[in-house]
């Protein structure tokens, strides 16, 4: 068993971070903000020595952390990652610096507690990533939602306070029957708390369907999966860009992570026998909700919707059970990090000097701000499924094991190519081409030094994972395979 600490630093470094910064108030906001960075690139720094020590040949846990935390009840600070958990912790700790960066000068006004607010839930989100103690999961997991809660209720738009009331009772209910299945599976694994055990548990029928949609209950309101989506276009209208960047990059990641973690493993054989009302729940999702993305005049709701669209890809690549379809499906998560994360903070760039996200409101911009142009035709083409961009990958994944599965299933998912292009494209046509729309559209400056910086990290992601995916596929191959060795015998 690996012995460094790793995995703690990256969950509770960002949060001592944070706590400094908090400390440190806003007596001098140029200096909480240089606490803040120094906070998240150590927060990232202290995720390399993951991949770079990551053993791609194995499927079990790695930099495994296991200390007594709470011994009568046999609850464990269990921490691990194996290649399915890693590079989400990766990918939180790079998106925590950008944010950090995006918000250097646009946030006036509680600069400490925004700083603060972020690099808390980076540590916050990685714990999620890392826990291998059920209850520890489910601390970090019900936590992370009082940072995002105070940032939308606070930095957010005039209706931030019923948006983040929204965000926050869906998200809770939803968790309260998870709490309960994993009381069951504590009295019914012996007493035990860690994860691992759970996927050796020889679970009747009757009471994994029962668990199936507990889990159901907890996970798709974080996915979100359709029906439970309404709170996600409110949440993210009135978010600020940075809350917007993260809950799209990372916080949707939670309850398509917990399908993958606790449902799958722990319950294959529900898993396999409600596939075919999963496939169908993530198909409506694609379509119906695509379609709904079309018809948006506000270019951040548009994103939301788009965002709902392409994890609908996500669960339909989990429930496929095959390793293309799985493998896409990961691929996907990461890719839509970067992507949504890239266009929230595009948004934000035209917000912060027009103050409005309606589409009607913009019109030639490339005219008066063509490197900006340039970086937001990549982000969206990459929303798009654009051969050559991260975009593409997950989702090709994705319908070839959809192929394997089910020609027509795969004939379905595949319209979301249609359906991406024509609602990215045609926002993308109405604010960036065409001639200046108004005065203050012909105001407006290019980016400086600091958008270009974060806006050109998103971009060399996409464009890496695009062209060059085979890094992050070999990293999760192994586990991926472990994964449908057990979901396969348990079915035996």
């Amino acid at each position: 068993m690996q012995t460094t600490h790793w995995l703690s630093l990256s969950i509770w470094l960002p949060i001592i971070g944070g706590l400094v910064v908090l400390a440190a108030g806003d007596r001098n906001p140029r200096e909480a903000r240089l606490i803040a960075l120094i906070g998240a690139l150590a927060g990232f720094a202290v995720t390399i020595p993951l991949l770079s020590g990551f053993n791609t040949g194995t499927g079990g846990m790695q930099f495994v952390e296991l200390s007594p935390w709470i011994a009568r009840f046999n609850i464990n600070y269990h921490l691990g990652v194996d290649g399915i958990s890693v590079l989400f912790i990766l990918l939180n700790s790079f998106i925590t610096v950008l944010v950090v960066i995006a918000g250097w000068e646009v946030i006036q006004s509680k600069v400490a507690q925004y700083m603060a607010a972020f690099l808390v839930m980076s540590g916050l989100l990685n714990g999620v990533f890392a826990a291998l103690d059920a209850v520890l999961f489910y601390v970090f997991f019900e936590a992370t939602l009082i940072p995002m809660y105070l940032i939308i209720g606070i930095w957010g738009g005039p209706n931030r306070v019923y948006a983040a009331l929204k965000f926050f009772l869906y998200t809770l209910l939803g968790s309260l029957l998870f709490l309960v299945s994993l009381l069951y599976l504590f009295t019914k694994s012996g007493g035990s708390f860690s994860i691992l055990d759970y996927h050796k548990l020889p679970l009747p029928m009757p009471a994994q369907i029962l668990l199936f949609f507990a889990f159901l209950a907890a996970f798709s309101v974080k996915v979100p999966m359709w029906p439970v989506h309404t709170w996600l276009p409110d949440a993210h209208v009135e978010a600020p860009t940075g809350g917007s960047a993260v809950l799209a990059a990372i916080m949707l990641k939670l309850g398509a992570y917990g399908f993958i973690r606790f449902s799958l493993p722990i319950l294959p054989d529900a898993s396999q026998a409600l596939s075919g009302m999963m496939i169908g729940l993530s198909l409506i999702a694609v379509v119906y909700i695509g379609l709904v993305a079309l018809v948006q005049a506000d270019m951040k709701k548009l994103i939301a919707y788009s965002s709902v669209s392409h994890m609908g890809f996500v669960t339909l690549g989990f429930f496929i059970f095959n390793a293309y379809g799985i493998e896409g499906a990961l691929i996907q998560m990461i890719s839509h990090g970067f992507v949504s994360a890239a266009m929230f903070l595009c948004v934000g760039v035209m917000y912060d000097r027009m103050h409005s996200r309606m589409i009607a409101d913009y019109g030639g911009v490339a005219n008066t701000m063509p490197k900006f142009a340039a970086f937001m035709m990549l982000f969206a083409m990459a929303n798009c499924g654009l051969p050559a961009t991260s975009g593409f990958v997950g989702e090709f994944m994705v319908i070839m094991g959809a192929m394997k599965a089910n020609f027509w299933v795969a004939a379905i998912a595949a319209t979301t190519l249609i359906w991406g292009a024509a609602y990215t494209l045609w926002m993308y046509k109405r604010v960036i081409f065409g001639d200046v729309g108004n005065a203050h559209v012909a105001a407006l400056k290019d980016i400086g030094a600091r958008e270009t910086l974060f806006l050109g990290l998103l971009a060399i992601a996409v464009l890496w994972m695009g062209v060059y995916p085979a890094p992050f596929t070999e990293i999760m191959h192994t586990s991926v395979n472990e994964l449908l060795r057990h979901v396969a015998v348990s079915k035996l």
